[in-house]
């Protein structure tokens, strides 16, 4: 059987993953008034497709885990919890699950109110959550069951909840036992079909509910201008 470490060493050229939903770019510096209506009515649409399907057991707490090491991912997951606060009807938990990065509130550029905090409200009824709040042992690269029992601890405190994940391996694999599923970030012209379908057939042989797929750092296929003047 190949392995997901074995998966990551083929060389990856373009392609884009059928009934992924498009996310224009990985982060949002600079954007003009039509890409961020776009983007936000992508996130919309995300959120819809994965939380509110209507099905018997809702999905409450996914975990966003990228293909590609290289494609940053703490812009889609703040983005899509703070889709799901904005009702104002749901407290939501965005939460740094990935011991090895940078811490997320870093990348996010959030700021704490105190050192010692380890979750607080950054929007209303939206929280972050720091890794500390969950990770006691940080020494080597296993997570421990009582590191993943105090993570479902967490995730239960929130009606959803956001999980910010390593790009996928079998680290990946132990944090979604924590949560409903996985939702596989692609990244445009850079992941191969093939490879994800391997590692969509490898969640599958771990038990891992694959809950949908994002398309990222899709661009728009003539110029920024042209889109101005229609």
């Amino acid at each position: 059987m190949t392995t997901l470490s074995k998966l990551f060493r083929e060389p990856q050229i373009g392609t884009e993953e059928p009934r992924a939903i498009p996310i224009n770019g990985s982060s949002r510096p600079k954007e003009s008034p039509q890409t961020a209506s776009l983007r936000s009515c992508q996130i919309q649409a995300l959120v819809q497709q994965l939380f509110f399907q209507g099905k018997s057991a809702p999905v409450r707490h996914v975990g966003f885990a990228a293909i590609e090491a290289s494609t940053a991912t703490e812009q889609l997951c703040l983005d899509v919890a703070t889709s799901l606060a904005q009702g104002g009807r749901y407290d939501v938990g965005l939460i740094d699950a990935y011991p090895s990065a940078p811490l997320l509130q870093s990348g996010l550029r959030i700021t704490s109110p105190s050192l010692s905090e380890s979750s607080w409200l950054i929007a209303p009824r939206l929280w972050i959550v720091t890794r500390q709040h969950w990770i006691q042992n940080t020494e080597g690269p296993a997570l421990t069951e009582n590191n993943l029992s105090r993570l479902r601890e967490i995730t239960s405190e929130f009606d959803f909840s956001i999980l910010w994940c390593a790009p996928v391996s079998w680290l990946t694999v132990s944090v979604a036992q924590a949560c409903d599923g996985l939702a596989l970030v692609l990244t445009a012209n850079k992941t191969r079909r093939l490879v994800a379908a391997q590692i969509k057939e490898q969640l599958k042989r771990a038990q891992v509910p694959l809950l949908g797929t994002v398309l990222a750092d899709r661009r728009f296929p003539v110029p920024q201008s042209l889109y101005r003047s229609l």
